[in-house]
């Protein structure tokens, strides 16, 4: 189905595409740096998640609704209760590089700023099949920032008291 964006969707738009792209440029760059085999998994599934959400947008941006049946049977696989012993993970990585906790600190935070912005651009929509699109897109972004805070709490990374 084909349908014309106002301006100011547009522009909402063109912000969550740039927000993706960010993304994308975290977890693969993260994804390279973490020292734990677990945490590496769920950025890259992660990763590629974004990667979809960016095909989405990008779909949007010209004016074309995506399917959405198809992203959710491939969001569900990577979903994984995530647990383990806690190992040495604060400590900062050789050459400069992030520790564990400090990667999942920033994606962290980033999933809770990506998840607001797409908050504000579903209210903005008029069509109502858009506004279900970003809306998945957003429950994905949650997702995310569940997995990521289990992580955390599962290694002692993260304690919510």
């Amino acid at each position: 189905m084909n349908f014309t964006l106002t301006q100011k969707e547009r522009m909402l738009l063109e912000d969550q595409k740039t927000h993706e792209q960010i993304c994308i440029e975290k977890y693969s760059k993260y994804a390279c740096e973490a020292q734990d085999p677990q945490l590496k998994q769920i950025l890259k599934e992660n990763e590629q998640a974004e990667r979809t959400h960016l095909a989405t947008i990008n779909q949007l941006l010209n004016g074309t609704i995506p399917q959405m049946n198809q992203q959710q049977g491939q969001q569900n696989q990577g979903m994984q209760q995530v647990q383990g012993a806690n190992i040495q993970q604060n400590q900062a990585s050789p050459q400069g590089k992030l520790s564990d906790k400090d990667i999942c600190t920033d994606l962290l935070m980033t999933e809770k700023y990506v998840s607001g912005t797409y908050d504000v651009a579903i209210f903005e929509f008029a069509n109502p099949q858009v506004r279900d699109v970003l809306n998945h897109i957003q429950k994905e972004e949650q997702q995310h920032g569940e997995k990521i805070f289990n992580y955390m709490q599962s290694k002692g990374l993260y304690n919510v008291q």
